[in-house]
């Protein structure tokens, strides 16, 4: 026999113990904190938030000003410590309010408030160290902690209005959800995640709430006003900061009321908010079955109670996979049974983060999904971010299946001894029943630390001083996506550090805004002082033009692509580069523009990450390897009766410049040693940037072994080996 519930009117939350869970929660992770930027959309957002710029569609303008803010305040060394603290907050905000919710939900069946207390924290701890949880609220790679914290602050304010009687107060409640659910759609799409549960919710509630008009216009108003930080993108946008992607202003120059608010602008910031730019296919057009798209959310799922990233232990992730899906299961029969309109919220919550998103987000098959099916089309990396609602919120269910659990077993305590077994309050049943579930509670945080934390993760910042060093003074970069173009910006707009080099991303070409912004960006001074010491002594004369010798207008008129129906001839200074017949796209058209509008008088190269690129263009002779570029030079060294010293042919590489390839590997280049001591690659989906110094390591130690320097190439092969060790390569 269970205890009598909480009444409604007597039921006090316990919002001290739910911060000091939230408290506890942030110095997890501020322990795992990670130091600096990472790899994917991390260098975009701390950049974007530190000059109060436009991140990729559609934005997330709340995102960039409370970002904005974090970057100025004082309670870090550097800007991305700070940034990244904003999402470990944001997670531990998540934490204790999840604890409530868990909380008032078992006030259904449980009187004593040490036991809700309980059941709170083990909410607040599960859904914390689920995997994706705990490594995205580490460090500020998405937008998605601060979507996490609305969306569990909207479901505590609907617990409360659930509890509210009729009245004013009651309504206040409904709004400001709505208002945050507004907010929370500024920060992303997923701020409205929540709809559906507050309407099951009141429908079981309070039907009638649904035919009031006047709530219903104060909700859509509050909910209107919520988004209002979408207006500060047409202002920002004028001003072009550093990242403005879409580039949502009609203004080309001068900034007025006119071009602001214009009908170009209004056009392009459709287009943005659209997302058009992805072109996602219908729903009905399945990117893949639905049966294996519900298997990636379950991979994910997996994922969370062990993250298993080298595959060592797949029967140990999928029994405490099953453990964990049958705990929650079970704690939302408990809750349907105990406390029904609270689990319409809560059941319509889990399926609207679950099932209903894997429908609509429509992904292909995941980067690392089924890898025994061959030859499907697959996404270029692991969605499971896009989960971390679903699994965050699961741990309310896990708690509330472990306290239907612990209640049954100090029942069962209970009987054995000489009272009677509805005395279920007693301290040492209770205690003695939750030991074993309590250790459930905290297989999570045991077993996915070293997964989860980023303590002492520095690859991707010296990566990107590393490919940007790479580059000689005022030169050009082409690079080939996010993994090597995000982090060059971070580098250069955060860290200031050469902001003479120019990158050009291929993958962003083929936008209008991206082409603009590229003729628009203003030639930096270079600082020899702070530049690599082989740059030094020599002169670089500083460029007066922008890479593309092309107005706004005349930039915007190249096509999205060209038809050759025969090869033909790239013909520029010294170079005579065949272009196959076929399909030219625009970002290779404005490449083959900046080379003809810019070099010789700045040096050109192409990022060895981007892969093949330069190779597509026919440029392929004229391409020497130095370290992670590939320069252009002419005439093509095969050309020449003697190229320079230390450029030799490699097989399978082309020309190799070994000399200054070794000068930036020995004086340079600090990823290596920050990969070695990492020790761990657990992003799988993505090996371009660690591979690419292997692939220089092996092909340098190989060059260096053939001209007889044994000393050398064994050193680069013991370094080679500790890198190849710490991604599981070896």
């Amino acid at each position: 026999m269970a205890n009598p519930p909480v009444q409604t009117d007597s039921y006090r939350p316990s919002y001290g113990a739910a911060a000091v869970t939230a408290l506890l929660v942030l110095l997890l992770y501020l322990a795992t904190l990670a130091p600096t930027t990472a790899m994917w959309d991390t260098s975009e957002y701390i950049t974007a938030a530190y000059v109060m710029g436009i991140p990729h569609p559609p934005g997330n303008p709340f995102f960039v000003l409370i970002g904005r803010f974090f970057a100025l305040l004082p309670i870090a060394p550097t800007v991305a410590l700070r940034v990244n603290v904003l999402a470990a907050l944001a997670s531990a905000l998540s934490a204790g309010l999840w604890f409530l919710v868990a909380e008032r939900s078992a006030a259904a069946w449980l009187a004593a408030r040490w036991q809700r207390i309980a059941v709170g924290g083990a909410a607040a701890l599960i859904g914390a160290t689920a995997f994706t949880v705990w490594n995205q609220s580490v460090v500020n790679e998405k937008v998605y902690t601060v979507s996490l914290v609305g969306l569990a602050l909207s479901s505590w304010l609907a617990m409360r209005w659930a509890d509210a009687r009729d009245g004013a107060r009651a309504d206040r409640l409904l709004v400001l959800a709505a208002y945050v659910m507004g907010l929370g759609y500024a920060n992303h799409t997923a701020g409205l995640l929540v709809g559906p549960a507050v309407t099951a919710l009141v429908l079981a509630r309070r039907p009638r709430t649904i035919v009031r008009w006047r709530l219903l216009l104060a909700c859509a108003g509050a909910l209107a006003l919520g988004m209002t930080p979408f207006a500060t993108q047409p202002l920002r946008a004028s001003r072009f900061p550093a990242i403005n992607e879409g580039e949502v202003t009609g203004c080309d120059g001068r900034v007025s009321a006119d071009c602001v608010l214009s009908r170009v602008t209004w056009e392009r910031f459709k287009y943005n908010f659209n997302r058009i730019q992805y072109a996602k296919p219908p729903l009905l057009d399945r990117q893949a079955p639905f049966a294996g798209q519900l298997g990636m959310w379950w991979t994910y799922f997996r994922w969370q109670w062990l993250r298993d990233p080298y595959g060592e232990r797949p029967l140990a992730q999928g029994t405490l996979a099953a453990l964990f899906l049958l705990l929650g299961l079970y704690g939302g029969a408990a809750q349907w049974r105990r406390d029904r309109a609270r689990f319409w919220y809560m059941g319509t919550l889990t399926a609207t983060l679950s099932v209903v998103l894997v429908y609509y987000m429509n992904f292909k098959y995941g980067a690392t999904q089924s890898p025994q099916l061959q030859d499907v089309p697959r996404e270029v990396r692991d969605r499971d971010y896009f989960f971390i609602w679903s699994f965050s919120a699961w741990g309310v269910w896990v708690a509330l299946g472990l306290a239907a659990l612990w209640q049954r077993g100090a029942a069962a305590l209970a009987a054995r001894g000489r009272g009677p077994a509805t005395q279920l309050v007693s301290w040492p049943r209770w205690a003695a029943a939750g030991v074993p579930l309590v250790a459930v509670a905290l297989l999570p945080l045991a077993l996915n630390w070293s997964a989860a934390s980023r303590r002492g993760e520095t690859f991707t910042r010296e990566f990107a001083h590393d490919l940007l060093n790479s580059v000689e003074p005022y030169g050009v970069l082409i690079t080939g996506g996010d993994n090597d173009t995000f982090p060059l910006w971070y580098a250069q707009e955060v860290e200031g550090v050469r902001k003479d080099v120019t990158v050009a991303c291929s993958c962003l070409l083929p936008a209008e805004w991206y082409a603009r912004q590229l003729i628009r960006r203003p030639v930096h001074e270079y600082d020899a002082a702070a530049g690599p010491a082989l740059y030094r002594g020599t002169a670089w004369p500083k460029p007066a033009a922008p890479v593309l010798g092309l107005t706004t207008r005349e930039a915007d008129s190249v096509p999205g692509f060209v038809h050759l129906s025969e090869p033909r001839l790239f013909r520029h200074a010294g170079i005579d580069a065949q272009v196959d017949s076929g399909l030219v796209t625009r970002d290779e058209l404005l490449v083959l523009q900046m080379i003809k509008d810019t070099f010789p008088a700045r040096p050109v190269y192409f990022a060895t990450t981007g892969g093949g690129y330069g190779l597509r263009l026919g440029l392929g002779p004229y391409l020497v390897r130095q370290g992670l570029v590939r320069k252009l030079v002419s005439p093509a060294p095969a050309m020449t009766s003697a190229p320079a010293a230390g450029v030799l042919p490699v097989a399978g590489q082309g020309w190799v410049d070994v000399a200054r390839t070794l000068a930036l590997w020995d004086t340079v280049y600090a990823a290596p040693a920050a990969l070695a001591a990492r020790g761990e690659w657990v992003d799988r989906a993505n090996l371009s940037a660690p591979y690419a110094y292997l692939d220089t390591g092996v092909v340098l130690a190989e060059t260096l072994r053939a001209l007889g320097r044994e000393g050398d190439a064994a050193r680069l092969n013991a370094q080679v080996e500790r890198m190849a060790e710490a991604v599981r390569l070896r």
